[in-house]
């Protein structure tokens, strides 16, 4: 059995820079300075994404909510989603009434697949939201493209992909707008908190107005044009995020270093895949995730990793299987056309990639999936992790 301690699956970096930059905002975030950290970090992850407008927010899904009140999107219109996410992707198209499409996956980058994106195009459809998968860039090109040729809102949900780039553009650079987590488990973190970021004046000015309860930007004498949404980040989150971004390529560089890890760990063997980057793009590894072809399902490799403790998530599961869409229209016909999406899924795993990892513990990790999937070429393993009694020592 092991020590108790487990290696986690998840989890941020802060240092004193951090500290003493939230501190700061705990001391002067008031006041004439009410809405100065805000308004830096959104300038900040503007400049950054090379975008014109940012919206410091409680939430990556408050930021697609906004997303699509603001463009009039409601019910009778369909948005067109992947299969596989978190159902925070899926989960605001019914806030505003409309109803979610589920896309199949590419294969390989496990992102929206453009093709069957194509297929499921109809006049109702008013929205395409694709999806930086772990870290992967989706196909941004193709999707654009198909935006653009039949007028629909393009929503880039880059909630896991803080870091990644594909031809000179940043994660974040693509769609109509772009939205991002900063949820404790993410690259960059505020604790809580999301960013929306476009080029549009129109729907930045628009998003002002609705997640500060209807009133509009300037109002100093609290005229409500409107029942709207109160979305808003303090000034201690935006002051965390300011230090995080501040640290981006190095908190990036540690995520590459892990992913690094677990590749030589896995090199070599047979029927074992791990985030596959689009061509030409530089993933950001949110997750190191791994997919294999035969063997064991998800759920059992989970329980032989938390039995040796070391964490770890399923692959999200496919949205049309969740007990949240039993009954809805929608999930029967995605789950019998969505085939790609849910053979990944089935054997699909989340290993850790917390920020405080040691190459030890992502060694010991590795180890023990690889003996889980080819347990007849590999002998008995030690049942504790680094940090307790006995620490298996790196290969």
């Amino acid at each position: 059995m092991h020590s108790g301690l487990k290696i986690p699956v998840s989890g941020p970096s802060i240092t004193q820079y951090e500290a003493d930059l939230v501190a700061e905002a705990v001391r002067r975030g008031w006041y004439e300075d009410a809405n100065f950290y805000s308004s830096r970090f959104e300038r900040a992850l503007a400049d950054y994404t090379g975008r014109a407008w940012a919206i410091a927010l409680p939430s990556c899904t408050s930021a697609i909510h906004l997303a699509l009140a603001a463009s009039g999107i409601g019910p009778g219109d369909e948005v067109i989603v992947p299969e596989l996410t978190w159902i925070a992707t899926s989960a605001p198209v019914q806030y505003v009434g409309a109803s979610p499409v589920f896309a199949d996956v590419e294969p390989d980058t496990w992102c929206i697949d453009p093709a069957a994106v194509a297929r499921l195009i109809t006049p109702r459809t008013r929205a395409i939201i694709g999806v930086d998968l772990y870290g992967n860039l989706a196909d941004w090109e193709a999707l654009e493209q198909l935006a653009s040729r039949h007028s629909i809102l393009l929503i880039e949900d880059a909630a896991e992909a803080i870091g990644a780039m594909w031809s000179g553009r940043r994660a974040g650079n693509f769609g109509d707008a772009a939205v991002f987590s900063f949820h404790g488990s993410k690259t960059l973190t505020t604790g809580e908190g999301g960013m929306l970021v476009t080029n549009s004046q129109a729907l930045h000015d628009r998003i002002r107005c609705l997640c500060d309860h209807g009133r509009a930007p300037g109002d100093r004498m609290f005229l409500n044009q409107e029942v709207a949404y109160k979305y808003k980040m303090s000034a201690i989150q935006a002051a965390l995020g300011i230090a995080q971004l501040d640290r981006i390529r190095e908190l990036t560089a540690m995520k590459h270093a892990i992913f690094a890890w677990y590749e030589s760990e896995f090199r070599g063997l047979p029927d074992v895949w791990l985030n596959q980057p689009r061509a030409g793009s530089a993933a950001s590894y949110w997750m190191s995730t791994i997919v294999w072809r035969n063997g064991p399902s998800k759920e059992d490799l989970m329980a032989h990793l938390d039995e040796h403790g070391v964490d770890s998530r399923p692959f999200f599961h496919p949205l049309s299987s969740l007990p949240a869409y039993r009954g809805h229209p929608e999930a029967a016909a995605a789950a019998e056309r969505n085939k790609t999406a849910y053979r990944i899924s089935r054997r699909g795993l989340n290993l850790p990639s917390a920020l405080r990892l040691t190459e030890a513990e992502v060694r010991f990790a590795a180890s023990l999936v690889r003996r889980f999937l080819t347990p007849e070429s590999h002998p008995p393993m030690p049942a504790t992790a680094p940090g307790s009694e006995a620490v298996l020592d790196a290969p």
